[in-house]
């Protein structure tokens, strides 16, 4: 197994952008560093939770059953428009941590993850590369969850700690509404991601 190969394809993926880092960006700048951070735990446990789901069959099961792939996809799509109209409800209140709460910002995390299709073909398209022959098993889908996981978060750490620094910017209730509202553009455009993954 190339783990150090693996290793680099997943820092040169984490380090693209995506539904995760403009996510937590926007969490971190809104409602500040506490909530970001239970936010990272979260998407760390939705990404560990898809290594595993994934060796027990779940990735091989979307490739071969396109209602369920499509039916993830949607799903996934669906929560984030959710998620985009309380933030641009939220967007009148006046302090940035008005807005969520730690345990919420986790199982949003958690959820976005395991909605997410793109993270399961993770596993069918890219992991199978540096396994040198061998096939997806439990513990080599463990293995490469954990390291995959463990360099996302740093990445997600550093992401949520820049993004906090907007709160004393924030302090300007004019300013909360508008980043807040630039927020939930933000969340529609992760969800538009969810919609464009290929039909399977």
């Amino acid at each position: 197994m190339d783990i150090v190969g693996f290793a680099l394809a997943v820092l040169l993926i984490e380090l693209t952008p995506g539904p995760n880092m403009a996510w937590l960006a926007g969490l971190a700048a809104t409602e500040g560093k506490r909530n970001g951070m239970a936010a990272v735990a979260g998407v760390a446990v939705g990404l560990l939770a898809n290594g595993a789901l994934a060796a027990l069959g779940l990735a091989a099961l979307l490739e071969s059953f396109p209602a369920l792939w499509n039916g993830l996809r949607i799903a996934g799509a669906l929560m984030m428009v959710w998620l985009a109209v309380e933030a641009w409800r939220g967007a009148g209140n006046e302090t940035p941590a008005a807005n969520g709460t730690t345990g919420r910002a986790f199982a949003t995390g958690a959820l976005i993850n395991l909605l997410n299709p793109k993270a399961y073909l993770f596993f069918v398209v890219v992991a199978p590369q540096f396994l040198g022959g061998e096939t997806l098993s439990i513990g080599n889908a463990l293995l490469l969850s954990v390291i995959s996981t463990a360099i996302a978060t740093l990445i997600h750490c550093a992401i949520v700690l820049a993004g906090a620094r907007a709160q004393g910017w924030l302090s300007d209730p004019r300013r909360t509404r508008t980043v807040r509202r630039i927020f939930a553009l933000i969340i529609l455009g992760v969800a538009a991601s969810f919609l464009l993954t290929p039909v399977r």
